[in-house]
């Protein structure tokens, strides 16, 4: 049985970008598979009351001049989108309503390569997730409509509640078997524990 892989994700965060297109490769070098979890962590911040952005400037400044070195290590688009943060919410319940489809790790590329390679800020809106349902030929009615179903917003809840039941608490989150790896400089370990496997 191939080892499992359980990601936990928020489009909202740029470590959860580098966090996805390093550990994809990692997956498919050790046969893998990438079990996607969303996870509402405007919903975790605001019920810990915690402000993204009311920390110090000097703090905000090194934390994107770090991206920018990670994204030219790593030879990576990305970039620092003008409209952050972003509600998030539609992205993540998109992201379930892809799996009626199979898409999901498809819609979950795209709706990253969107806001942090290409700077869309539209990306929380559905105009613009309508668009990337399109481009995976899924009728954008028909994903919208699923993606603010009951069903589907009932599981973007119990994918929340579940994660902080694991220990889950910011993203990216990685778990293999009972260990949580937090963060996209964990691969590393990451690569370790799915060598022992």
């Amino acid at each position: 049985m191939a080892p499992q892989i359980d990601l936990y994700w928020d489009l909202g965060s740029t470590n959860s970008y580098f966090a996805i297109k390093l550990l994809e490769p990692i997956a498919q070098q050790y046969g893998a598979k990438i079990h996607w979890h969303p996870f509402n962590v405007g919903h975790v911040f605001q019920s810990n009351n915690y402000v993204l952005m009311d920390e110090p400037r000097a703090k905000l400044t090194n934390r994107r001049d770090d991206l920018m070195r990670w994204a030219k290590k790593y030879d990576l688009p990305f970039s620092v989108p003008a409209a952050f943060p972003i509600k998030t919410s539609r992205a993540l319940r998109g992201a379930i309503a892809m799996r009626q489809w199979g898409k999901e790790a498809d819609f979950i590329r795209e709706i990253f390569a969107a806001y942090w390679e290409r700077s869309d800020g539209s990306i929380g809106e559905y105009e613009a997730l309508r668009k990337i349902a399109s481009s995976l030929d899924v009728d954008p009615q028909e994903f919208e409509d699923c993606s603010e179903s009951d069903s589907v917003r009932q599981a973007l809840i119990n994918s929340t509640n579940k994660a902080l039941d694991k220990g889950v608490f910011g993203v990216p989150s990685i778990i293999i078997g009972e260990e949580l790896y937090w963060g996209k400089d964990r691969m590393e370990f990451v690569r370790e524990h799915l060598s022992r496997l």
